[in-house]
Parts: C-alpha cells; sequence; structure tokens
C-alpha cells in the first residue's frame, strides 16, 4: 500500500470516528454547518490581519465541519431539504469572507493590483456555485468543469500555510472563470437539444396541463450533500 494510500484510509477512519463520536452528542448538522462558517469567520480576520499561516490552519479546522454535517446528517437521519439549502447557502459566505480578508489586507498594504486580482477570484468562486444551481433549473445536472468548493478551499489552505496566496489568486482568478464559460457553454448545448426534442404526446391530456414556468426545476430542491461542491 502507497503511502498516498495509507495516509487516505487514516484520514477515513478519523473521519468515520468523528461523524460516529458527533452522531451520538445528537449535534443537529446546520449546527455544525454554523460552526463551520463562524470558523471561516476567525480565519478571514486573520487574512485581513496577514497572519496567513494561522489562517491556513484555521481553515482547514472549518474544512472538517464542512466534511462531517453532511455524513451526521445522513448517520441521525436529519437530511432535509432546508438542510441542504443552509448548507450551500453558508458555503457560499464562507467563500466569500474568506476572499474579503484578502481585501482587507491587501487594501491595508495598497496592492491595488491584488485587490483587483481578488475581487475577480472572488466573482469567478461565486459564479461557479451560481451558473450550476441556475443551470440545474433548466437541465437535470450541470457538473461540470473543475475548481468546484473542494478544490478553492484547498487551494486557499495551500497559499496560506505556504505564505504564497498571490499564485493562488492567479490559478482561483483564471481558472473559476473558465469552469464558469464551460458550464455556461454546456447549459447552451443541453437546453438546445431539450428545445429540439419532439413532443412525445398529442393527446388531449397532454394538450391540457398547464405549461411549467420557465426554469422550473423537476424533483424540488436539492439534499443535503455534505462538502459544498458547487
Amino acid at each position: 500500500m502507497g503511502i498516498t494510500r495509507t495516509i487516505g484510509a487514516g484520514a477515513g477512519y478519523v473521519l468515520k470516528a468523528l461523524v460516529w463520536v458527533l452522531t451520538l452528542t445528537r449535534v443537529h448538522p446546520n449546527v455544525l454547518t454554523s460552526i463551520g462558517l463562524g470558523i471561516n469567520a476567525v480565519a478571514a480576520w486573520m487574512l485581513a490581519r496577514g497572519e496567513f499561516l494561522y489562517a491556513g490552519l484555521i481553515v482547514l479546522c472549518g474544512a472538517i465541519f464542512d466534511l462531517v454535517d453532511g455524513p451526521v446528517a445522513r448517520e441521525s437521519n436529519r437530511v432535509t431539504r432546508f438542510g441542504g439549502f443552509l448548507d450551500s447557502v453558508l458555503d457560499r459566505y464562507s467563500d466569500l469572507i474568506l476572499l474579503m480578508g484578502l481585501l482587507v489586507y491587501y487594501a491595508s498594504i495598497n496592492r491595488f493590483f491584488y485587490i483587483i486580482l481578488t475581487a475577480i477570484a472572488m466573482t469567478g468562486s461565486v459564479l461557479v456555485s451560481y451558473t450550476r444551481a441556475r443551470a440545474e433549473n433548466c437541465i437535470p445536472k450541470c457538473k461540470v468543469g473543475f475548481l468546484e468548493r473542494p478544490e478553492r478551499i484547498v487551494l486557499i489552505i495551500i497559499g496560506a500555510l505556504s505564505n504564497h496566496m498571490a499564485p493562488v489568486l492567479w490559478v482561483l482568478a483564471v481558472l473559476s472563470n473558465i469552469a464558469v464559460i464551460h458550464r455556461i457553454m454546456y447549459t447552451y448545448q443541453e437546453t438546445r437539444a431539450i428545445d429540439h426534442l419532439p413532443i412525445e404526446s398529442d393527446s388531449p391530456a397532454a394538450k391540457s396541463e398547464p405549461p411549467k414556468a420557465k426554469g422550473a426545476k423537476a424533483g424540488g430542491g436539492k439534499l443535503r450533500e455534505g462538502f459544498g461542491s458547487a
């Protein structure tokens, strides 16, 4: 067994044990999600102060709560549509608050270019999630592209711990917006295919059905999936 596989197996065992303990405590998954946001707020404050090493360690701790809230919800039979909604919303807050911390830091040291770069990275990060959510109102799935939330968080952790945040911001700014363009193109192709499908039934019952609102999503909302991946 290789070193990477050994580390992965060990981390998986620790994660399962943590989920088991949290399930026994009967802590609500939504509380875990909220704690994760609070931890990331502290990390953002550290980023704003320029204390990147501590910020990276704190973001790493916050990521643990992102990893366990979904499994705890499933193990305790508390999977709800609202839980999935809250998880997605607070994940977006966590993404933005970390980058806002960097905005404050670069403003405090008068690095105008990096303020702009951080703003572009922030825009791309939000739109990667938004384009998927909006696309899935029109098509069944839009899980294409790269640099979803786990990758973005890992990059921020690496940049903070290594004190090399500038290259990370370049990667976030460029690749996140490329992912947005990819999702737009994919959704365009999928919606064109759907729009050109022939009408399957000309029966009076089919004709009498009221038309669905444009962009209406079949099947309702999305349930909690654990680590926010959008």
